[in-house]
């Protein structure tokens, strides 16, 4: 097995369509050490987001395969790789994904107190000073701005201490200002934390803050670029 973390294979995907097999990605392969950090872009369509989604087992490809942290993604069930998500994968979403029924700390507090642990508020309000939100932990996402639901958004990510980080267009609903403030958050919660980063975005310059970049174009690698 390599020491990488993340790895994938020969990586394809093809759905059914009107006018038959589509193919969304072609042939893909990377490998991602403990610490990278890696941008995936291109344009709408071009298969950024199927590429996260198998990388991050929530979805199989047609061909090749997917290790996360030593796990062969292919060989598990949908069980088993949720179990694996919920051990070593963190996720922060354009669109926070927070339950508009918790408050911000009990947001962060979910997925340690899915996992049993006993200390689940003590280091969810530790994250959320972090993030400079400690005066906020009893608001609900209601009441809070854009940038401040993101930031309670990269705390709950960050409190399992994941060994992948996955971004899905994380400053795609904020401002240009507010957007470059949640980026160096999550830089710097990324490099003390030392968890490898795969950010899909639109935006160049959040792309080029990665140690590597990758550029799709129907489905295809057409760009590898080391910054």
């Amino acid at each position: 097995m390599s020491s990488s973390i993340l790895t994938a294979r020969n990586l394809s995907k093809v759905v059914a369509s009107a006018e038959g097999e589509l193919t969304i990605l072609h042939d893909l392969s990377l490998a991602l050490n403990k610490g990278d950090s890696l941008a995936i872009v291109g344009s709408s369509g071009s298969g950024k987001s199927t590429l996260l989604g198998l990388l991050a087992g929530l979805d199989l490809p047609s061909g090749g395969a997917v290790a996360l942290a030593g796990h062969d993604l292919g060989a598990l069930d949908e069980d088993q790789r949720a179990r694996v998500r919920a051990e070593h994968v963190g996720f922060v979403f354009q669109s926070f994904q927070l339950l508009d029924s918790l408050n911000a700390l009990e947001n962060v507090m979910l997925p340690l107190e899915l996992e049993g642990h006993a200390d689940a508020r003590e280091l969810a309000r530790a994250l959320l000073e972090r993030v400079g939100l400690g005066q906020r932990l009893t608001h609900y996402p209601r009441q809070l701005s854009g940038g401040e639901q993101q930031r309670v958004a990269i705390a709950r990510a960050f409190v399992a201490e994941p060994d992948v980080l996955f971004a899905d267009e994380p400053t795609g609903n904020l401002d240009s200002h507010t957007g470059e403030r949640i980026s160096d958050l999550l830089f710097e919660l990324n490099r003390e934390r030392g968890a490898t980063l795969v950010l899909v975005t639109h935006d160049e310059r959040l792309a080029h803050r990665c140690q590597r970049l990758i550029r799709l174009e129907g489905g295809h690698l057409v760009d590898h670029v080391e910054p």
